[in-house]
């Protein structure tokens, strides 16, 4: 259902679940992460009137709420470095907070350089995501990433929009290898995500991601 792309590193699609509201992926080697996008793989949409808390922990440094994904916006970008800060205000307890505190305080302790980091799924009611979201409006921590390599158009500026054109790219190009195009049932090579990345890539080290509006 959900998928995580690390920036510079292959899709993760490795969800790990806890229960039928909670599950996480791992991110390893956490120190080097700027920014990861969160996504709906477009298999299996959220329930009526729900949605899900995006969640990252950090060993030893505690819990923080980045913000959320539903239906109607499938895909979000963050900025992870700087997310904790000595003055970086706590998140209301909740019981995604428990419940990947948990998980994280079972990790084994590792060097600064192989720290594994959770990055936190939460399936919930949309109005307490908002009461939520409230909160990380006015968090400084909290950074959503905006863009500003060369050719990206106003659109693209917006992080959301970007992050819906990327998928929505990986899509149509994985669309294109499979009989009867993309569907809950049919089955996605790794080797093809994998394609797919290093075609994305060379796209945009040759000239931005400009080719995200112009639909190639």
């Amino acid at each position: 259902m959900f998928g995580c792309c690390v920036a510079g590193r292959l899709l993760q699609t490795n969800l790990i679940q806890v229960d039928e509201t909670h599950a996480y992926f791992e991110l390893p080697q956490a120190a080097s992460i700027n920014h990861v996008c969160v996504f709906l793989l477009g298999t299996v949409p959220f329930p009526e009137g729900y949605g899900a808390t995006v969640h990252f922990f950090w060993p030893g440094k505690g819990f923080q709420l980045l913000g959320m994904i539903s239906n109607e916006k499938p895909s979000a970008i963050f900025r992870l470095r700087g997310t904790f800060s000595a003055t970086a205000p706590s998140t209301p307890s909740t019981t995604a907070q428990n419940t990947f505190t948990n998980i994280q305080q079972q990790q084994t302790q590792q060097q600064q350089q192989d720290i594994t980091a959770i990055l936190g799924i939460a399936i919930e009611p949309l109005g307490a995501i908002q009461a939520q979201m409230e909160s990380v409006s006015f968090n400084p921590a909290l950074n959503v990433s905006s863009q500003s390599a060369s050719g990206i158009g106003q659109g693209l500026s917006d992080p959301t929009v970007l992050a819906e054109k990327i998928v929505k790219h990986m899509v149509n190009y994985v669309s294109g290898f499979l009989e009867g195009g993309v569907n809950p049932n049919a089955p996605v090579p790794m080797s093809l995500i994998a394609k797919w990345y290093e075609t994305f890539l060379n796209k945009v080290r040759a000239g931005g991601v400009g080719f995200l509006e112009r639909g190639e």
